[in-house]
């Protein structure tokens, strides 16, 4: 099950590096940072933290498997949800109404904050070996 989660947020932290990697070659051709704080939260929520979590799960073996797997799709969903989120709220590419773009947004973020909430009481209790 661990490899299973590692694998998988190892791919989507892959993902989440080709996104930031364009976007950022995107803003140096354009010679325009708007996107700047998007590419940063692709790259150090999406990337680092996701990549950060699959090696832990690769590591350690944690023994509280229904708290890792709310921490790994949450990971998951509120990463997306942030980026794409901030990108529609401060971009706005769509003619979106602003409740909705703040709910993504906000939803995203909080989701997020969840899955380091529960990544945290993971380390804390969690008796998992390495």
């Amino acid at each position: 099950m661990n490899t299973r989660y590692s694998i998988l947020l190892l791919r989507f932290a892959a993902a989440f590096g080709v996104v930031g990697a364009i976007l950022g070659a995107h803003m140096a051709g354009a010679g325009s940072y708007a996107f700047r704080p998007v590419h940063a939260h692709i790259l150090v929520v999406g990337w680092l933290s996701l990549f950060a979590w699959a090696v832990y799960y690769k590591v350690f073996q944690p023994s509280i498997s229904g708290l890792a797997k709310v921490h790994v799709f949450s990971a998951i969903i509120g990463s997306v949800g942030l980026w794409v989120g901030m990108w529609l709220y401060m971009v706005k590419p769509l003619e979106l109404p602003e409740a909705v773009l703040l709910i993504i947004y906000i939803g995203g973020g909080v989701t997020l904050l969840i899955s380091y909430i529960v990544f945290f009481f993971m380390t804390l209790f969690d008796k998992g070996k390495a």
